[in-house]
This record gives structure tokens, C-alpha cells and sequence, in this order.
């Protein structure tokens, strides 16, 4: 796995520093009270500087870097490998690489969607686009159009199966392995969600 060039890393930090700060301050004086200013300003750069990076204040929380990372590490997974599969290995290669606060971070961020309901329709519009870029890699991977309706009943269930566990995750304050709570989750699809 190759690391990151300075520019891509710089970039990253940026955006990791906007969010600890929005977060931050979110908590200290509420979401609504803060403004786009009061967060650019904490972080050190300007207003057009996290437009950049966030299009929306809502984006500061719903946004991460982590789409990206998973894409990379979903296409290192072996060719033959079943989406689920190839999935199940990605997450776990990518949550590997997170330190307690990035998880901490995670977990605020969750929190924080949960509680704003103007945070809660945003995470929908994430979700959605979220849901396309899975449909795009299941239908590259085997062969298929975006569009079919398996492969887009495949990313809906699979993007529904993350959002139960990373709950199930958030809900038990944390404590719980978030790759293994995931894992039970795919495990669970896999097996045809039997009851």
C-alpha cells in the first residue's frame, strides 16, 4: 500500500483539523450557534478555504475522507474476490490504520448526525451518493451495469447492513470492535439475514 504524497496529506490534515475544531466547537456552544466563520477561524484557515472542503456547515460533519480509502482498498482486494468479500477485507484494512481518537472522532460524528435533525437529512443526501459509489464498484467488479437492479439492491443492503452495526457500535458507547461489529453485520447479509 503506498503512502499518501505531502500534497494529498496536507490536505487531509486540513480537513481532519476543520472537523476537530467544528466538532468541537458544536459541542461547547451547539450546532446551530456556530457559524462557518467561528470554525474557519479555529482552524486556522479562511471561509473560502473550508468551502473548499465542505460545501455546507452540515458538510463538515457528514463529509469524510473515508469514501476514497475504502474505494482504493476495495480495489486492491483480489480479483476473484466476492463483493462481500472484497468489502469485508477493505473495511478491516481501513479501520486498522485508526487510532483511538480517529474512532472517538467517529463516534462524535455519529453522535452529532443523530442529534441535529438538519444533520440527519444531510447524512440522507451522503448516504445516497454513498450508495451509487458502491453500485459503481459491485458493477465493476462483477461485470454489470450500475443500474441493474441486483447490484443496486446489493449496495442498498449493504450501505443499510455498515448503518445498523456503526448504530449497534455508537449505541454501546463505543466499546465494542467496530470492524467486528461490522463483520457480524456482513456475516449476517451474507447468510441471508436469518432470524
Amino acid at each position: 500500500m503506498s503512502r499518501p504524497g505531502l500534497r494529498e496529506r496536507k490536505k487531509t490534515e486540513t480537513l481532519r483539523r476543520m472537523q476537530e475544531e467544528a466538532l468541537r466547537l458544536f459541542e461547547e456552544q451547539g450546532y446551530d450557534a456556530t457559524t462557518i466563520e467561528q470554525i474557519a477561524e479555529a482552524a486556522g484557515v479562511s471561509p473560502s478555504t473550508f468551502y473548499r472542503y465542505f460545501p455546507t456547515k452540515e458538510d463538515v460533519v457528514v463529509q469524510d475522507e473515508y469514501d476514497p480509502m475504502i474505494v482504493a482498498a476495495f480495489r486492491r482486494q483480489p480479483e476473484g474476490a466476492a463483493p462481500i468479500d472484497a468489502f469485508r477485507s477493505a473495511l478491516a484494512e481501513q479501520f486498522a490504520q485508526f487510532s483511538p481518537e480517529d474512532m472517538a472522532r467517529l463516534r462524535g460524528r455519529v453522535e452529532l448526525v443523530l442529534s441535529v435533525p438538519a444533520l440527519r437529512a444531510r447524512q440522507v443526501q451522503q448516504v445516497v451518493a454513498t450508495e451509487r459509489m458502491i453500485g459503481e464498484m459491485v458493477a465493476e467488479r462483477t461485470g454489470r451495469s450500475p443500474g441493474d437492479l441486483e447490484v443496486r439492491n446489493f449496495a442498498a443492503a449493504l450501505i443499510a447492513t455498515w448503518s445498523a452495526g456503526i448504530l449497534v457500535w455508537v449505541e454501546g458507547g463505543g466499546q465494542d470492535d467496530l470492524t467486528a461489529v461490522l463483520g457480524r453485520c456482513l456475516d449476517h447479509l451474507e447468510a441471508g439475514v436469518p432470524l
